[in-house]
């Protein structure tokens, strides 16, 4: 199985980079890391379902940034096409390979972009949204989109870290229409989101507040109820951290959070009632674990430490969730985007 890493390019990166891990292996590792397609400050990307195209965040210059897309033949990568606006880059993709749709949130600018991409990996613009809006802290001057993807049920959501929103959108006639807000608490800094197998729960996770909202959601008649937060450090941490990345297993009874500050990952028991149980918090063994992924069968995760240069590998318990490092010390250059691919 390949890794594919992708981060910032303000140092030693030249873009996205591969790894390969045998997972039939009694003692898997991660080796060969690879850059595989030089790319400005790739920090997010995505694969479509037959992973013969990619879809990656772009920034070619100090003016214009975007996305771009690349074609994969005989293990190499060629670029297909680009989509570049004035400005910032974006922060997040997202994709729907069955209706070949992509989906950008750019936090800088407060937008979120709808795409569409044809079996050659050309894209082009469908739709846009702007946000408006801050929030009592700093970082909160005005909106900041920092996710943009699908509900269980197939709507569209954001996750605004300026004004503390989660936002439902359906696309309808190459329209974004807005259909619900679920408004978190002042400051909380709302950045990802995940749900539950079924639909009825969601798990935001705030950046500046390190905290993971619990809620109940209806997407039937857009009811919403807040169920309960929990932090995602310890309480006696009074360093600066930012919450970052959170994924639920597939089973729906772990959720995992990065702590980028604290450096670790924080495991938490999902309960009948929907109320969470910490069940761990262990080290990244570097700095600044924005993000983290894991393998088709949930066996091993891997995140990746942006500051440090590393990337971390872990058995998982499915059982109890934990999380067992196996191995410290993978050198990817400024990773902020993991991503395990079959092919």
């Amino acid at each position: 199985m390949k890794i594919l890493f992708g981060g910032y390019t303000s140092h030693d990166s030249k873009g996205i980079y591969q790894g390969e891990i045998d997972l039939n292996s009694q003692t898997p590792e991660v080796t060969n890391v690879q850059n595989i397609i030089e790319i400005q400050r790739p920090t997010y990307f995505q694969v479509n379902q037959d992973r013969d195209l990619l879809f990656s965040i772009d920034q070619p210059d100090s003016e214009n940034a975007g996305i771009a897309s690349f074609h994969k033949n005989a293990g190499k990568y060629t670029e297909v096409s680009t989509y570049l606006h004035p400005g910032a880059a974006p922060c997040y993709v997202g994709i729907n390979t069955k209706k070949q749709l992509l989906y950008t949130a750019n936090y800088h600018l407060g937008t979120a972009n709808v795409f569409s991409y044809d079996d050659q990996g050309n894209i082009k613009f469908i739709a846009s949204t702007k946000h408006t809006g801050k929030g009592p802290r700093p970082e909160q001057d005005s909106a900041h989109i920092h996710y943009f993807d699908q509900t269980p049920a197939g709507h569209l959501v954001t996750c605004d870290l300026g004004t503390d929103s989660v936002d439902f959108y359906d696309l309808k006639d190459d329209q974004l229409v807005h259909l619900a807000q679920y408004q978190m608490e002042k400051g909380f800094g709302t950045r990802h989101i995940t749900f539950s197998p079924d639909g009825k729960l969601m798990f935001i996770v705030g950046e500046l507040s390190s905290q993971v909202n619990v809620a109940k959601l209806n997407e039937d008649t857009w009811e919403f109820e807040s169920i309960a937060t929990y932090k995602t450090i310890p309480e006696d941490f009074k360093e600066h951290n930012g919450a970052a990345a959170i994924l639920i297993s597939k089973d729906g009874k772990f959720i995992y959070v990065t702590n980028r500050g604290n450096d670790s990952i924080a495991v938490f028991r999902v309960l009948a009632d929907g109320h969470l149980d910490l069940v761990q918090r262990i080290s990244v063994f570097g700095s600044f674990p924005r993000d983290f992924n894991w393998d088709p069968s949930q066996t091993y995760l891997v995140a990746a430490n942006q500051n440090t240069n590393n990337a971390t590998l872990y058995r998982r318990n499915s059982k109890d969730g934990t999380l067992t490092p196996i191995q410290k010390n993978i050198l990817v250059p400024e990773a902020t985007r993991v991503l395990f691919t079959e092919k």
